[in-house]
């Protein structure tokens, strides 16, 4: 009923820049919260960001003013501007949204498929 797509990821050098794209369609009525989470391989997934739909946002520490979060409520995507990458960042990127289909429903988490971010000299 509801997909989530992401886009913009691939390899690039330490010290360089991707902005990952995550746009959310399908039986829509509000979308609150978006995020970004990443899973390394061997590792379990970890928070990198969140944004809440007036704004507030929230950072891991790992990425904390290297990364930037944010949304276009009107086109329901959510945009992950990472700058400054380090191969530590090297992981699958899942983007997620909680969404109420209805205004009776109760709202439900929705993920992504996953893009894959390395970065690497």
């Amino acid at each position: 009923q509801v997909q989530l797509v992401e886009s913009g990821g691939g390899l690039v050098q330490p010290g360089e820049s991707l902005r990952l794209s995550c746009a959310t369609s399908g039986r829509i009525f509000s979308i609150n919260s978006m995020g970004w989470y990443r899973q390394a391989p061997g590792k379990q997934r970890e928070l990198v960001a969140t944004i809440s739909t007036d704004g507030p946002t929230n950072y891991a520490d790992s990425v904390k003013g290297r990364f930037t979060i944010s949304r276009d409520n009107a086109k329901n995507t959510v945009y992950l501007q990472m700058n400054n990458l380090k191969p530590e960042d090297t992981a699958v990127y899942y983007c997620n949204a909680v969404v109420s289909n209805t205004r009776w429903e109760r709202p439900n988490l929705c993920w992504g498929q996953g893009t894959q971010v390395t970065v690497s000299s």
